[in-house]
């Protein structure tokens, strides 16, 4: 089969094109002809240096994936040759979805929404699954607040319509180029970071109150210098590496969550049931062919993507 893979690693130039051996799935295994696959953060990362995620080049990456299955292992019971599916590759040293064909077991696939298209599905799971995670701690309700920090983003996105779709009122911040978007997607406030303060910018939209939880998508020092808007006995949860001195929540109870997501097919049957309800919807940045994998590594790097940067496998 045709993959693309990274014989080194490093920067984008790593990525060449190359015949690899088509995967057999094994007894609870389904065997998926690609698609669509998406790129993620840590699709760079494991590129750059992947040893932590057990990954020894020549390898495969890609840890987003839609298709259809062409065969299934012995054990398998709820797939069958030509069921159209979605679902993120383990990124534990295992081949990812820069592909033609792909093997995942079945316990973390899911049927695809019937209302997207393969490009469309392939953007859902891993950044939809590690929105979900954290508004299952963040607990958006009617009436509360959130602050989802680059909300343009691909995980960023799928919460601000998560939370909104519970009816909490919602603040993002992203560029300037992005607040159209970003309210279109149903956040109330789109704060330019870059032009204001974020904080003084939530506290005069709350009447110096605050928000009820934040979700950093962003790392660094974000989480701590969000601690300041959320009220007392609030929530913060981030999905990236945090920098900084989060002491400060102690002296106002906040609790915070730390989270790293873990696969499984409940989350993303929940993220097709939105998305065929038409509350949660797809953020597409660009589309381009699997060959140009590294042009696609180069501009999610860079930073200021919109939504998800989709590789399309099938002509």
């Amino acid at each position: 089969m045709k993959a693309m893979i990274i014989t080194a690693f490093g920067g984008p130039e790593v990525f060449q094109g190359a015949d690899w051996p088509k995967p057999v799935p094994q007894a609870t295994e389904v065997l998926v002809r690609v698609h669509a696959a998406a790129l993620n953060a840590v699709d760079y990362k494991i590129r750059k240096g992947g040893a932590w995620a057990g990954v020894k080049p020549p390898a495969i990456l890609g840890y987003d994936a839609a298709g259809v299955v062409e065969a299934v292992g012995e054990c398998v019971k709820a797939f069958k040759p030509g069921d159209e599916v979605f679902y993120s590759p383990s990124i534990w040293g295992l081949p990812g979805s820069y592909a033609e064909y792909h093997v995942a077991d079945e316990s973390i696939v899911a049927l695809k929404p019937k209302n997207l298209s393969f490009i469309e599905a392939a953007t859902l799971p891993l950044a939809g699954m590690t929105a979900w995670d954290a508004m299952e701690f963040l607990k958006p309700k009617p009436g509360s607040t959130l602050l989802v920090h680059a909300a343009a983003g691909g995980v960023g996105s799928l919460a601000v319509q998560m939370a909104k779709a519970a009816g909490a009122r919602v603040f993002g911040t992203c560029r300037d180029c992005n607040q159209e978007a970003v309210r279109e997607l149903g956040a109330d406030e789109a704060i330019d970071y870059r032009a204001e303060d974020f904080v003084k910018a939530v506290l005069r939209e709350t009447g110096g109150e605050g928000v009820d939880a934040v979700y950093d998508t962003v790392g660094g020092a974000t989480l701590a210098d969000s601690i300041p808007v959320i009220k007392p006995f609030g929530r913060a949860a981030s999905c990236v590496s945090s920098t900084a001195d989060l002491s400060s929540a102690n002296r106002k109870n906040i609790t915070i969550y730390l989270g790293f997501m873990e696969r499984a097919r409940y989350k993303l049957d929940a993220l097709r049931v939105l998305a065929e309800c038409q509350l949660l919807r797809p953020v597409i940045d660009s589309v381009l062919p699997l060959s140009e994998v590294a042009e696609g590594h180069r501009r999610l790097e860079a930073g200021g993507v919109k939504g998800k940067i989709v590789l399309k496998v099938i002509d």
